[in-house]
Formats: C-alpha cells, sequence, structure tokens
C-alpha cells in the first residue's frame, strides 16, 4: 500500500522485537499479554505504527497510531491477523478489542457479542454460532420452578466442591453444573471432567455440561488492554456475566446461580459481588438470576479449597489430602504420578480470578 510500510510477523521468542512492540503498546495505553505467540508488525521507516497479536484462537493486543486511521492500514492488520490465524488452524476466532476499534473488525467478519460501553468489546467471527450454541444447550432444559447453575474449574475436584453440588441441588428442581474448558490448569481438562462427573453421580438432578469458549476464562481474560487491573477485573466480568445472562441462562430456564463463599482470594470474592450486580440488575432486559452463596465447607476449621490439595500435592502429602478429596480423586492422584510433578513445579493460582475454587 505504501512503499515504506512493511508488515511483519514476529514470534515471542524474537526478545529485541518484543522489547519494541511492548514499548509501542505502552504509548497506545496498552499492556502486552504474554499469551501472545505471535504478532503482526505494520513498519513505516523502521518504526513500529501497528500491531496485533495471535493467542490460539484470540486476537489481542491490536494498536494503531491514531494519526494513521484512515489509510486503510487498520484494516490491512486486521486482514493479517485474520489471515495468520487461519494458518494456525483457527477457524473460530475472538477478538476483545477497544470499542473504537468495533468497525474495523466488522469490516472483517467479526460480530459484536458482549460490550463493556466506551471500553471493550468482545466480538467473534461468526454471527450465529452462539446462537446455534445457546440453541443446543435448550435440549437439555428440564421442567422446574427453580433451576440452578454452577460453572466450575475444579482443579481438581473436592470435598468441597462435590458439597457445593449436592447443596445446590437440594435446593433445585434440576441443577446444571459447567466445567470450565480452558487447558491452562494443573489438571487436564478430559481428567478434571471425569472426576466432576465420577463424584457427582449420585445426585440425580443434575447435568454435567462439558465447558464452552463462552464461559470466560483465563484464555480470554482482557488484562492486555487496560492498565488499570480494578478496571480490567470489572470489565471482565461484565462481559462473562452479560453473555450468561442474555445466552446461556435463558437456554436453560436458570433461576438461580450457586457459588462457595471466597474467605481466601479478594478479587474472586469480588467477583461473587460482580455476580450479584450484573445478574440482578434491571440494566439488562433479560431474566434477572439470583445468585446462592453456599458456605464452603470446611476441614479442621480451614474451607477446602483446590488451591489447598494443589499445595498439599506438592508437598507429597497424600495423607492430609485423602481428608479433602472424594474417593475419585484421590485414586487419581494416587495413580497418576506426573500429575503430582507437575503440581510440584507449578506456581500458585491463588491470585487468578477463577470461578474453580467454588
Amino acid at each position: 500500500m505504501y512503499n515504506s510500510t512493511i508488515f511483519s510477523r514476529v514470534k515471542r521468542s524474537e526478545y529485541k522485537k518484543i522489547a519494541e512492540i511492548t514499548k509501542f503498546l505502552r504509548k497506545n495505553d496498552l499492556n502486552i499479554d504474554t499469551s501472545v505467540e505471535e504478532f503482526i508488525t505494520v513498519m513505516r521507516d523502521s518504526q513500529i505504527i501497528a500491531c496485533g497479536g495471535i493467542a490460539d484462537n484470540i486476537i489481542k493486543c491490536v494498536a494503531i497510531n491514531e494519526e494513521l486511521r484512515g489509510e486503510g492500514i487498520a484494516l490491512s492488520l486486521a486482514t493479517e491477523l485474520v489471515n495468520l490465524a487461519y494458518e494456525r488452524h483457527h477457524s473460530h476466532l475472538f477478538i476483545y478489542t477497544k470499542t473504537q476499534n468495533e468497525i474495523l473488525f466488522r469490516q472483517c467478519g467479526f460480530f459484536p457479542i458482549a460490550s463493556v460501553p466506551g471500553i471493550v468489546v468482545l466480538m467473534e467471527n461468526s454471527s450465529c454460532r452462539l446462537r446455534r450454541y445457546s440453541q443446543q444447550l435448550a435440549t437439555s432444559r428440564q421442567p422446574g420452578e427453580k433451576i440452578g447453575c454452577i460453572i466450575m474449574n475444579a482443579n481438581p475436584f473436592t470435598l468441597g466442591h462435590q458439597y457445593l453440588v449436592q447443596q445446590a441441588a437440594a435446593q433445585c428442581d434440576w441443577l446444571h453444573l459447567f466445567l470450565v474448558k480452558e487447558n491452562t490448569s494443573t489438571f487436564p481438562y478430559v481428567d478434571r471432567l471425569r472426576l466432576v462427573t465420577e463424584g457427582t453421580a449420585s445426585i440425580p438432578n443434575l447435568t454435567v455440561h462439558p465447558g464452552s469458549e463462552y464461559m470466560i476464562s483465563r484464555a480470554t481474560f482482557p488484562c492486555y488492554f487496560i492498565k488499570e487491573q480494578g478496571i480490567v477485573d470489572n470489565c471482565y466480568t461484565e462481559i462473562d456475566l452479560k453473555i450468561f445472562r442474555q445466552y446461556l441462562a435463558p437456554a436453560l430456564g436458570v433461576t438461580h446461580r450457586f457459588v462457595g463463599t471466597e474467605p481466601f482470594c479478594e478479587v474472586t470474592s469480588k467477583y461473587n459481588a460482580d455476580m450479584r450486580y450484573w445478574l440482578n440488575t434491571p440494566e439488562l432486559t433479560f431474566p434477572p438470576i439470583e445468585l446462592v452463596e453456599i458456605e464452603r465447607l470446611q476441614h479442621e476449621g480451614t474451607a477446602i479449597s483446590a488451591s489447598w490439595v494443589r499445595r498439599l500435592l506438592a508437598k507429597k502429602q497424600m495423607d492430609v489430602i485423602a481428608d479433602l478429596v472424594p474417593d475419585c480423586t484421590y485414586n487419581y492422584l494416587i495413580n497418576n504420578p506426573n500429575i503430582r510433578q507437575k503440581s510440584a513445579g507449578t506456581p500458585s493460582e491463588e491470585s487468578v480470578i477463577t470461578v474453580g475454587e467454588l
């Protein structure tokens, strides 16, 4: 398009170029996202004038010099990012971007799912995929006046998780349980799903659902685009809960969402508070959902959590773990020494906002 304009691909291992991208993003009030695997930069006269990155199937870290908007650079960058994602075998694409970039990505075939007005919009490259997923969920709808829902990570599945499910099911005509699908946890998704299914098999009024990319997790946590962490947390919870209330809950007729109390993590405690607001606020026209907090199951005066089990696992204290997890989880841990070794080398996950500890 311009003789001196060059599009280049930059991998995370190219540290000098990554440093330049980081500097450029900061000039544009953005933070670099460490999950980005490859960037596309637009250079002019040896200077970065625009960039964007790919993390799995998510486009992130899109920044364009203000003075260059209107030249067509933005649309070309967006097209290059989409092509890069396709080359990496990702066809179902999401983008978290500032609201001023929404029109740009609409031109590339993206459609908004949810937004925080004036700050961020979550888009995907389909106008009907989320609606089809909601229709699929609707086939699992059950009759009843009180329909509950739990979303958990179960990393790993503990007696605390089991207790939460049992208590919620006892209060509902039917309970729907979703397991966070992302595979960045210590325990693989397929294993977590099996343990949850086995550990709740005796509950008759329960459906365990596979996870979905529409239940936003760390893979799509938009911490890259706003420096103020408090704003980041608010944006994440708002978009997550808008998707749940607008699309997922109505498909299943969910009237109540259950969580455990959060005595440890301030961020997760705030997430619970945000749920109470966004699931009920009249700002949204969709049916309200009542949040129910259930007191955590305790062992010797301490609330049981997955993070506690992971710490014990790293120390190989299996005798204590036996009092914190169901038999299915304990047998899994005993029979999978590789998981125990992996846990020993895993940093603490307590600072990560996740409904999985509930």
